[in-house]
């Protein structure tokens, strides 16, 4: 009889765990284009409203001090946050180009290199980074994708020299690139900018197919599928990088190969859970039980993953059977999102961030701006609509 209660105890204790764990029930709060379209306008507004005039934007704001913190500025979170404007405005949102030219002018006076290759870095003499590299070309192609204009066309093929440049034998991406020697720094890598530079070489051959990108993207792309996880020690696998869903959804119709896709399911869980875990954190013991709130930043990254995979579904019958799957976390995602953005204080600093314990940074705009974009679209598909082309 003992033994008996004591096995009870176990798994009344094993069910009540699960319950406030694995099992605690979602909350997604309803979402709607309108809502969703105010909430990426507001996200971009916190952006231009924060900008300097020299276009540098507010990097971090801190409701405990109510001011700026002391985060050194990024010069790829930079980039970042010019791309997603850039992107609002291939939407068809024209009156954010002004803002993200401004954004432009201010990486174009950090240019460095040669009649051959481009580069961004914060002096000079100091390294530059290729994600900063890789961002800039993708915001350069979504400004060509908004406005046909083709100035920058001699730039964004520098920046692709020295991107593919980069890129060692088995298609990894080496991280830094010195202006003084004009090469890149050995043996340093980075798993964010491998993928953002996949992406960004990506776009250049499906802008100018017949120059040769195809082959180097190939390269980092089956990388990042099969070997990268272990090269930088990766734990969980695969590492949850958005940058590789873009690319694959960028390269979707050239022809991928079933490990490319098997990556994609796997990559696409990682979000899948993370977005689960994230919508079951409502208070009481359920909060309790859960790690820290990822900042916004890293919240806006799942939906930017889930919008793409659920894009790259639409084109690939291989994953056709997760379509829905991501649609519906995607918009759990938006919906927890918008629910912590702040709206109508009359702050500049505050309305239209997304805080999480207290602090907002321009990133967390960025990448959930970007997914909005993807979650508007999932919902005007729903509706039956086109997608809205404002000026």
């Amino acid at each position: 009889m003992r033994r008996t209660v004591t096995w009870l105890l176990v798994w009344l204790f094993t069910i009540a765990g699960l319950r406030v764990s694995l099992l605690a029930p979602e909350v997604c709060p309803d979402v709607s284009v309108t809502s969703t379209h105010a909430a990426a306008v507001a996200a971009a507004d916190w952006i231009v409203n924060n900008q300097d005039g020299d276009g540098k934007y507010l990097y971090e704001w801190d409701l405990a001090i109510d001011g700026p913190t002391d985060a050194p500025y990024n010069l790829v979170r930079h980039a970042g946050t010019t791309m997603a404007l850039y992107q609002f405005a291939a939407e068809g949102k024209l009156s954010y180009l002004g803002p993200a030219d401004e954004g432009l002018a201010w990486m174009l006076d950090r240019l460095v290199g040669n009649d051959d290759v481009a580069a961004v870095a914060p002096t000079p003499t100091a390294n530059a980074k290729l994600g900063t590299a890789a961002l800039l070309t993708v915001g350069l192609v979504h400004r060509r994708q908004a406005t046909g204009d083709t100035t920058y066309d001699t730039l964004i093929r520098q920046l692709g020299t020295m991107m593919v440049g980069q890129q060692r034998p088995d298609g990894s991406m080496l991280n830094f690139w010195d202006p003084q020697t004009e090469s890149p720094v050995p043996d340093k890598t980075s798993l964010f900018a491998t993928g953002e530079a996949l992406w960004a070489v990506a776009l250049l051959h499906n802008t100018w197919p017949e120059e040769g990108w195809d082959e180097p993207a190939w390269a980092t792309l089956t990388y990042i599928a099969t070997e990268r996880d272990e090269d930088e020690d990766v734990w969980p696998k695969p590492w949850a990088d958005q940058w590789a869903a873009y690319s694959l959804h960028e390269m979707a119709t050239w022809g991928l190969d079933d490990e490319h896709i098997d990556y994609a399911r796997s990559l696409s869980a990682q979000w899948g859970v993370a977005t689960r875990w994230e919508s079951q954190r409502n208070g009481g013991i359920d909060g309790l039980v859960h790690a820290p709130e990822n900042i916004a930043a890293g919240q806006g990254t799942w939906m930017e993953g889930l919008g793409m995979m659920r894009q790259l579904a639409q084109l690939d019958d291989r994953l056709a059977d997760l379509e829905n799957d991501y649609s519906d976390r995607l918009a759990c995602g938006a919906g927890r999102m918008i629910a912590k953005q702040r709206t109508g204080t009359g702050q500049v600093e505050v309305d239209g961030g997304f805080f999480v314990n207290g602090t907002t940074r321009v990133d967390g705009q960025q990448h959930v701006l970007s997914g909005l974009i993807f979650t508007e679209r999932l919902l005007r598909e729903r509706s039956g609509e086109r997608t809205e082309e404002t000026s």
